[in-house]
């Protein structure tokens, strides 16, 4: 009898540890966590970060500066199939989160980390490679900005904070 109890506690033991890492793993099929907010770092298991030099994923804008309450379009290239990703526009002056996202391609959600649709990130594990957002500037000034990528391509290859060119804030004195 006692043997069979250990044995059963084992089971209940493993099946526990099993669907804990399931749960945390099925967690990020559904986007990023507010716990990447800050640094755009993926909080996955033995992840494996590549420079983000070497990368097959670039972050366009079809302009070089905006104006307060502009609306810019931002398309994200890759020559690869990826997972997961999370993006955000910065403020080049102090590295803020800043604005908001108001078109998202499909297999993509918003994101509050500090304010309402400040980033985005994926929805689904279907494979991405071409995205297209567009993003509103906060209505009062605030400096030049720069949109950060983190691209996840599986469960432990990442790339973290691929950055657009600046866009310089128009109208400025």
């Amino acid at each position: 009898m006692e043997n069979g109890r250990r044995a059963h506690a084992a089971i209940a033991g493993w099946a526990c540890t099993t669907l804990c890492l399931v749960s945390y793993t099925a967690a990020f099929s559904h986007g990023a966590s507010l716990s990447a907010c800050s640094d755009m770092m993926p909080r996955h298991l033995r992840v494996q970060l590549h420079s983000s030099n070497n990368n097959y994923v670039t972050v366009h804008t079809n302009v070089s500066f905006y104006l307060p309450g502009d609306k810019v379009p931002v398309t994200v290239r890759s020559t690869r199939d990826y997972m997961g990703f999370m993006l955000q526009a910065r403020r080049v002056s102090n590295n803020e989160i800043a604005g908001t996202f108001i078109f998202l391609p499909p297999g993509s959600k918003l994101l509050t980390c500090f304010e309402d649709g400040d980033t985005v990130t994926h929805s689904d594990k279907s494979l991405k490679r071409n995205l297209s957002f567009v993003w509103k500037a906060p209505d009062q000034p605030i400096g030049d900005i720069r949109f950060f990528i983190s691209i996840v391509q599986s469960y432990f290859v990442y790339w973290a904070k691929i950055e657009s060119a600046v866009v310089a804030q128009g109208g400025q004195n």
